[in-house]
Formats: structure tokens, sequence, C-alpha cells
């Protein structure tokens, strides 16, 4: 695996078992009650990261597969994702979820079917990275809802970022 990808997949993975510990004591139906009427629950927060992801590496499983035609990406996608991280990072900005992620999520309301499925992608996603070629390291394989086109480095940073986002609203259901 590419030394990059090495080091962000084990950020994320060491920020997925620190979520997913903050929430080992709640029971079902604290897991799946909304802060409020018409908020998520944790329930809710993680399958949607979960779905995410899941969306994210099946892009990339596919766009792998022509990454000799792909294009390196450049300065203008790292400042898009730099510009990803602030607006991630900004208490106050909140974002709809993607209508596609929201018609493809499928909820897991219980810790055991959150940690394995969480468990899966992630798994599925490690051996995705030991295959891709270090040359192919810089192409444009992913695909941000808003960001456009990035790089694989660029998915595992938003991914990181992601969670870091959704912390807040886990926070305060706690």
């Amino acid at each position: 695996m590419h030394p990059v990808f090495q080091k962000l997949f084990n950020e994320i993975e060491s920020q997925r078992e620190k979520t997913l510990d903050s929430v080992r004591h709640l029971t079902e139906g604290q897991l799946n009650k909304p802060f409020a009427p018409g908020k998520w629950s944790i329930s809710q927060i993680l399958s949607h990261v979960i779905t995410a992801e899941r969306m994210s590496l099946l892009y990339i499983q596919k766009k792998v597969q022509g990454a000799k035609e792909a294009s390196d990406t450049g300065l203008w996608e790292e400042i898009k994702i730099n510009l990803l991280k602030i607006s991630q990072r900004l208490p106050g900005l909140k974002f709809k979820a993607p209508q596609r992620v929201v018609d493809n999520t499928t909820g897991y309301y219980n810790l055991t079917s959150i940690t394995k499925e969480w468990e899966n992608v992630r798994s599925e996603f490690k051996s995705l990275l030991e295959k891709i070629p270090n040359q192919y390291a810089n192409r444009r394989l992913y695909r941000h809802p808003r960001a456009g086109y990035l790089n694989v480095k660029h998915a595992l940073i938003f991914f990181r970022e992601h969670i870091i986002h959704h912390t807040p609203q886990i926070n305060k259901l706690l």
C-alpha cells in the first residue's frame, strides 16, 4: 500500500474505533433516539457515514479499472480538498446530505450491525488500497458530490473530515 494511503487509513481506523467506543454503552433505544424531531439519531448518523464510505468505495473500485487513462490531480484539487476540510470543521456550516447518499442509505439500528458493516466497508477499502499501484496515487479516481474529482488520498482525507464533522452531533446526543 502507498505509504500516504497507509498513514491516512490508520488514522481513519483509529477514528472509527474511537467513535464506536464512545457509543458502546448506549442501549438500542438510546442509539436510535433523535435529539429532536427531524434530527438524526446516532444510528442514523453512523449509517450515513457508512453509506458515504461504501458509495465512495464502489466508485473508486470502478474508476481504478481505468486508472491508466485517468489524469493526475494538481494544485486545483489540493485547493478543493482544503476548502472541503474547512467546510467540514466549521461548526455553524451545515450541509444537506446528497440525495443519492440519502436514497442509498441502509439503516443500521444496533451497534452490532453498525460495527459489522463499517468493518466490512473498511476491510474492502483496505484491500482496494493495497491493489492501487503507487504510480496511480494521484489519479482522479474519486468524485466527491460537492468538490468533484479528487484522488484516493483526498477520499481518505474526506472520510476523516466527515467523521470530524459529525462528531459534535454524536457528542450532543451522548
